[in-house]
């Protein structure tokens, strides 16, 4: 036990590493922060575009959910990391995180906005456009509020999971917590750092997680 303790639970070392797993945490937030509104922006452009009356947009865009759904983020970050420079384009390991994580939040945001919309009544468009508003006006003072409302345990859901996501940047050497967290334990050869980031992980998702689960409670009331 007192083992167990000394390789996975020791504070001295937990100390130690702090200052560089906080480190690492400055680069988690600041992907949450670029991925999590680019790919909410993106998520509705695209339940937008698969709502069009256009049949050509509709299924490309089909396509761009299913193929970015299907595929594992990690081998999409690869792809868009190691290469684009074939194309021509080399990125800063953040600069492929952000696109890579972008992708593929957008199309899930992109289903969930969709089914949020499609929930609301018809009745709510027609009531907004007989006051005088224009279409725009409509959908974003009227429609998109009720169907954001509607999905709200599901968009936050997503959003612990890009939290979690970032995780991934450590393939590209790209240093975030994790990353920071395995430098320690490589050093110190103790994989306390790593239970250290873990315990982060936990205390900053967890409020998220219990708010799901009051959401999803509130939903079926």
């Amino acid at each position: 036990m007192d083992a167990l303790i000394q390789q996975f639970f020791n504070i001295e070392i937990m100390l130690k590493a702090l200052p560089l797993v906080l480190q690492g945490l400055k680069t988690t937030l600041l992907i949450c922060l670029i991925v999590i509104p680019m790919g909410l922006l993106g998520g509705i452009l695209v339940a937008l575009g698969s709502l069009s009356r256009s049949r050509i947009l509709v299924r490309l865009l089909t396509l761009f959910v299913d193929l970015l759904r299907a595929l594992p983020p990690l081998v999409l970050l690869i792809l868009v990391y190691s290469g684009l420079p074939f194309l021509g384009l080399r990125l800063s390991p953040l600069a492929a995180v952000t696109i890579a994580f972008f992708l593929n939040n957008a199309a899930y945001y992109g289903e969930i906005v969709r089914a949020g919309i499609e929930s609301v009544p018809n009745g709510q468009w027609e009531a907004a456009r007989s006051t005088g508003l224009r279409a725009d006006q409509t959908f974003t003072w009227v429609v998109l509020p009720q169907a954001l409302r509607n999905v709200l345990p599901d968009l936050v859901s997503n959003t612990v999971e890009v939290v979690k996501l970032t995780s991934l940047a450590s393939v590209v050497s790209l240093q975030e917590m994790l990353y920071s967290a395995d430098m320690a334990r490589s050093l110190t050869f103790n994989a306390s750092p790593i239970v250290l980031a873990a315990l982060i992980y936990f205390a900053l998702l967890w409020p998220a997680v219990r708010l799901v689960s009051r959401l999803e409670h509130a939903a079926a009331r």
